[in-house]
């Protein structure tokens, strides 16, 4: 193991090693250290900072704490003798692995270099990635892969694809049990892609990070189109149309940034606790520790059930100090997922979106909420459902595509998640999306609504249409003003059904409560259900519809 400090050493003078004495040993020691810092010599170097971006080293440098990187397999050499390899032997072989910490807490990390072989991967290559993953699990400790190469070495063979297939069955085997993090700092092609896609969260730098299978040229052979690689796997691409991203980094720092953010609401592994904040306990009634921002709930949902509302003003005034990290906030927006702290304790928030689709459920969104659920479920994050849904949303695209199967991914999650759970319903409740949307039967914990909820098989003006549907045939028969008789039903209708109370009365929610009093309820529920206990039916796993 070689630690940053040893690597900042006085030169070895310039004269011959006796490496039959100590002195001489350590000095060979120090060169061969000096030689893993810069494997390819200055010029590379100079390369990679003419693109504006950094080298591995500098990337562990500029995420980690100072001075905190423990470097393993340093010296490491690929073994390949084909095609001349044996010629070009540069030491670590393409990838800085080791661990370190980030806020003090233990992490471990590797870090790929793209001016070695273009950061493709060989059998040494993959073995220390493999071993620096292992250790990771071994230890419970959070994995971060820094990416940016090429695909396989395409000199050594099949052993290349052997260690891709370990590299990923690690990945899948860390899966829940360790937080993975990726992030992508350069044009990740072929079997680079997939263990990125296989961890909790990806990261991507705009304009300077791409992530595809094929490239633009093989994509132009094979079908004859053109496509840029920015076009093709750019940091947009994967936030708007693959959802395969979480965060687009405006640049490299930014994404490190990012990350220890993200650290700070995630546990070092599953059999331990999300870190905590300190805050001071509320004491007294809800009503007695009211904020200027929990009373602006109050006046926040418009009057009218069709005007719609922006959910983040919901959300930052029920979490600590303003401050939500949201995730895959470019992706799906028709619902909002993110990390927040109430009362210190890190919580996942899920949202329907009123501004978009008018927060109605499609495949996207269904796919990033029930993502962002297991997620959650995985570390011991309690989750908190913000709803306003008047259902799924309808047309051709949606059927076709597979809404039911997909859709039923949301279903599934939010099912079988054992972390607590509380649900506020802030309007809309409508059909299968109020199902969907963390209902009690659902199997959700503390179940709140405002006095603006609307929890429904559906909304009044399509309810009409089928529960009165003869008495308006015959209003239009008789010569009646039809439309004036549909509005009256309609109101007959919400009065009766449309509202919060009925479902408080048989149950469905546990209380009705003021907007102001959200964050009072939500605290004191999380307190109650910290000592939650729940039990699964023994199983091997079981089979979400994917």
């Amino acid at each position: 193991m070689t630690s940053v400090a040893d690597h900042t050493a006085e030169p070895a003078a310039e004269h011959t090693i006796d490496i039959h004495t100590t002195a001489g040993k350590l000095a060979e020691l120090h060169k061969r250290r000096e030689e893993s810092l810069h494997p390819v010599g200055e010029a590379a170097v100079d390369k990679v900072h003419a693109k504006g971006k950094l080298t591995a080293r500098e990337r562990i440098t500029a995420l980690l704490d100072e001075d905190s990187f423990v470097e393993l397999d340093a010296l490491a050499k690929h073994r390949s003798t084909n095609f001349g390899l044996e010629k070009n032997r540069p030491v670590g072989d393409g990838v800085v692995t080791g661990y370190g910490t980030i806020d003090g807490r233990d992490v471990c990390i590797f870090s790929q270099d793209a001016t070695v072989f273009g950061g493709s991967l060989g059998e040494v290559y993959g073995e220390k990635i493999v071993k620096v993953q292992d250790l990771a699990i071994k230890t419970g400790r959070p994995l971060i892969g820094i990416n940016d190469g090429a695909g396989a070495r395409i000199q050594e063979g099949v052993v290349s694809l052997g260690l891709y297939s370990r590299i990923f069955r690690n990945n899948i085997l860390a899966s829940g049990v360790i937080p993975q993090i990726s992030l992508i700092m350069g044009a990740a092609a072929g079997g680079h892609v997939y263990s990125p896609a296989l961890t909790d969260f990806v990261i991507m730098v705009d304009q300077t990070s791409q992530m595809f299978i094929t490239g633009p040229d093989v994509i132009k052979t094979v079908t004859g189109e053109d496509v840029t690689m920015e076009e093709l796997g750019g940091a947009h691409t994967h936030m708007a149309k693959s959802g395969t991203l979480h965060y687009v980094a405006s640049g490299e720092q930014d994404a490190f940034d990012w990350v220890r953010d993200l650290l700070s609401y995630l546990p070092p592994n599953n059999a331990t606790d999300a870190p905590r904040e300190p805050f001071p306990v509320p004491v007294g009634a809800i009503e007695d520790n009211l904020t200027d921002e929990d009373i602006e709930l109050d006046t926040l949902i418009p009057d009218s059930p069709n005007q719609p509302y922006d959910i983040h003003e919901v959300i930052t005034r029920i979490l600590d100090d303003d401050e939500f990290l949201e995730i895959q906030a470019g992706y799906a927006q028709n619902i909002v997922v993110g990390f927040g702290r109430i009362d210190g304790r890190p919580v996942g928030l899920v949202a329907n979106q009123p501004t978009q689709f008018a927060g109605c459920l499609d495949i996207n969104a269904s796919e990033k909420a029930a993502r962002f659920v297991r997620t959650c479920d995985c570390f011991n994050i309690p989750i908190v459902m913000l709803v306003d849904v008047p259902g799924f949303l309808p047309g051709t695209g949606q059927e076709y595509n597979g809404i039911i199967r997909r859709g039923a991914k949301l279903l599934y999650a939010y099912g079988e998640a054992t972390v607590p759970k509380i649900t506020v319903i802030t309007r809309k409740a409508y059909g299968g999306a109020y199902c969907v949307m963390g209902s009690k039967d659902m199997g959700c914990d503390v179940n709140l609504a405002w006095p603006t909820a609307q929890i429904a098989v559906m909304g009044a003006s399509g309810a009409v249409g089928f529960v009165y549907r003869q008495k308006l045939a015959e209003a239009a028969k008789n010569g009646e003003d039809v439309d004036a008789l549909r509005l009256e039903l309609q109101q007959e209708y919400e009065d009766t059904l449309v509202n919060p109370y009925i479902a408080a009365e048989r149950g469905y929610v546990d209380a009705v409560i003021p907007p102001s009093h959200t964050r009072g309820y939500i605290g004191t529920a999380l307190r109650l259900l910290e000592r939650k206990i729940a039990v699964l039916p023994p199983k091997k796993h079981g089979n979400i519809p994917l």
